[in-house]
């Protein structure tokens, strides 16, 4: 089984060092490349002020999180959440910068915490990271990436740390699950997975056919999905499959 948690946060500045805090943490969890229905989120009280700067970010205000937890309540939560899971982060090391701060101040507070950093229980994969490999030298922002997918994200007035998790989901999804990560190793590796069938060679010249593996049956079905919501139930091949009777709505 494939875990992976979809991650962001939103913060009081842009340096933990300078003391800044989160101020909301936003999860969603992905199985085998489908969301679980599982989230997690928490606005959270940072016991400061928050940047004006970053207000117009997020229009998250001290008034608004006066009554909240403190990033210590919620730590241990947040990592029974996450833990084991492949995190997927968009600019990863500011995330993980502040979340590791936040862990390690919760830690000096008397919080009994089961790892010391997130690395310590999650693999971490930078999705910035990623799409700069996939279209080197272009913009590769969230905004920028939802543009090329064509992933409307015209409710995005403001940053929002499950919003943005939400975004993200569907970029990562849209940027793997395209037909050149669905077959790009199958050339390479011709022995097949566990009850898979066997390439199937014919006499005379006749094309080879390359039976498609349950992981790639999977992300085809997946970014599918991403397509179909994001058309307004218009996706094609799901109309297809449907039949005539969805086809006739």
């Amino acid at each position: 089984m494939s875990r992976q948690i979809v991650l962001d946060t939103e913060t009081t500045g842009l340096e933990p060092a300078d003391g800044h805090r989160i101020i909301e943490v936003g999860a969603i969890e992905i199985i085998n490349r489908r969301p679980s229905g599982r989230r997690y989120h928490e606005y959270l009280n940072p016991e400061r002020e928050i940047d004006a700067a970053a207000i117009e970010v997020h229009g998250l205000s001290n008034e608004m999180l006066a009554g909240k937890p403190g990033f210590a309540d919620i730590a241990c939560g947040l990592l029974e959440f996450v833990d084991g899971a492949e995190l997927l982060i968009h600019n990863a090391p500011f995330d993980i910068g502040f979340l590791n701060a936040e862990l390690e101040r919760a830690r000096e507070h008397g919080c009994v915490l089961k790892v010391a950093r997130l690395e310590d229980c999650c693999q971490v994969t930078d999705t910035l990271k990623l799409a700069r490999r996939l279209h080197p030298g272009q913009k590769n922002s969230l905004d920028a990436l939802c543009r090329r997918y064509s992933i409307d994200n015209s409710h995005r007035v403001q940053h929002g740390a499950l919003l943005d998790a939400e975004i993200l989901m569907d970029v990562y999804l849209a940027m793997t699950g395209g037909q050149t990560a669905l077959f790009a190793e199958t050339a390479t590796n011709p022995v097949p997975e566990p009850g898979v069938p066997e390439v199937a060679s014919f006499a005379g010249g006749e094309p080879l056919v390359i039976a498609a593996t349950p992981e790639e049956l999977a992300a085809h079905e997946a970014y599918l999905e991403v397509l179909d919501r994001h058309s307004g139930g218009r996706c094609l091949w799901k109309l297809l499959e449907a039949g005539p009777e969805r086809r006739e709505d």
